[in-house]
């Protein structure tokens, strides 16, 4: 006991190469109730690690904090960063100003340049220049392509 091997005691940090806690498959804090609860079929708990994604399906976001945790996906190859639930905060809503912008951007995507037709998918105008039925000369089908009602006349008496 007295030997001076015993006086040098070594204090062990499971952590101590800076690294982050790995979690595998529903192995990380509440992992199955975040997992209900980014489904939609559970409420959202108060503490737990959840991915952006799964944050996101709860209409949360990591609020600025940095991650806790990696998740180790099957394989071993592939990982996500884990974030705590309980500093998560409400997702911002868009303003109508960046709407309308999102919905321009994505309307240069759906519209071919050849018929002018918006369609729900957006559409290979890098490699083909136009849409499907323009390129192989036939007729869109109605449910791919979006309608917009008719604008209707004014009812007013006046």
């Amino acid at each position: 006991m007295d030997s001076p091997d015993d006086d040098d005691l070594v204090d062990v940090d499971l952590y101590d190469d800076d690294g982050f806690p790995e979690f595998g498959n529903n192995q990380a804090p509440s992992a199955v109730a975040v997992r209900a609860a980014a489904r939609g079929k559970g409420p959202v708990p108060e503490t737990g690690l959840a991915t952006r994604r799964q944050l996101r399906a709860m209409g949360l976001s990591p609020g600025g904090h940095d991650p806790v945790a990696r998740l180790i996906c099957r394989g071993g190859n592939r990982w996500a960063w884990l974030y705590r639930v309980d500093l998560a905060v409400p997702k911002r809503t868009p303003t109508l100003a960046q709407e309308m912008a999102l919905d321009r951007a994505m309307a240069a995507r759906q519209t071919c340049p050849t018929c002018r037709i918006r369609y729900y998918a957006c559409l290979p105008l890098r490699t083909q220049g136009q849409c499907e039925p323009c390129d192989k000369g036939y007729e869109p089908s109605p449910d791919t392509v979006m309608t917009y009602p008719e604008p209707t006349a004014h009812g007013l008496a006046a």
